[in-house]
């Protein structure tokens, strides 16, 4: 069964855009996890827009499940990384002003920063996922660089969905083909919701884990978190 991580850096941002503690970011984390939730992700971005510091200590001390920090592996993530110790560690390549992952590693040209990178974090016994565009070259290259998973970027997928599905996720279904040959997990990212996520779990049987917030979110403006989760592990089932 595919896994189902929750992205909770929106409710840090509508905490954030009122100040005080509302709502408590640590509390949404523990009801995903109640609610059926089988991982936590977060992104505690440098100018703390969403998630902050503390959040991340806070929840590392009560989340169950598998914890997820995403992140551009400058030597402020690397710290918060050898404090936490999370279950996976996912390498994005955004920079501090991007307002949300848009693109994935080229891991040919960053290989060996990679490899010291991944060689770090995995000193800390996490697995180490890389984010990638759907191009088996690059699924290599994370291989190469010592990658534990690959996360697919799939905004590309999801833009594409409608005008012709089959066409559209052909890519990533090679990119899945790649990492299983070099031996990698697979996860997902960007942009999935209650409409594409299925034809895309369908089409990757191997995928182990799809990391969603934005939708899930808005979702749960509608149907209430508890159900937009079950909604979202329907789909992956």
């Amino acid at each position: 069964m595919t896994r189902l991580s929750v992205n909770i850096n929106k409710l840090a941002t509508l905490r954030n855009s009122r100040g005080g503690n509302n709502p408590d970011v640590v509390r949404g984390a523990l009801d995903c996890e109640r609610f059926g939730a089988q991982g936590i992700t977060v992104h505690p971005r440098p100018d703390e827009r969403h998630i902050r510091y503390r959040d991340v200590l806070d929840l590392h001390r009560v989340v169950t499940t598998e914890f997820n920090i995403e992140g551009y592996p400058d030597e402020r993530y690397l710290k918060i990384i050898s404090e936490v110790k999370p279950a996976q560690a996912t390498l994005v390549p955004d920079g501090p002003h991007v307002l949300t992952s848009n693109a994935g590693w080229n891991t040919h040209e960053h290989r060996p920063f990679l490899t010291d990178i991944i060689r770090e974090l995995k000193k800390s016994g996490c697995r180490v996922s890389v984010f990638v565009d759907a191009d088996a070259g690059m699924v290599e290259g994370a291989a190469a660089a010592g990658a534990d998973r690959i996360e697919l970027y799939t905004e590309p997928y999801a833009a594409g969905y409608d005008k012709n599905r089959t066409e559209t996720v052909r890519p990533y279904v090679k990119a899945a083909e790649a990492a299983i040959d070099c031996g990698m997990g697979i996860n997902a990212g960007h942009d999935l919701n209650l409409l594409n996520l299925k034809f895309l779990k369908q089409s990757l049987p191997a995928l182990d884990e799809v990391s969603i917030g934005h939708a899930l979110i808005c979702d749960a403006l509608y149907f209430g978190l508890e159900n937009a989760i079950q909604l979202y592990l329907r789909e992956l089932k």
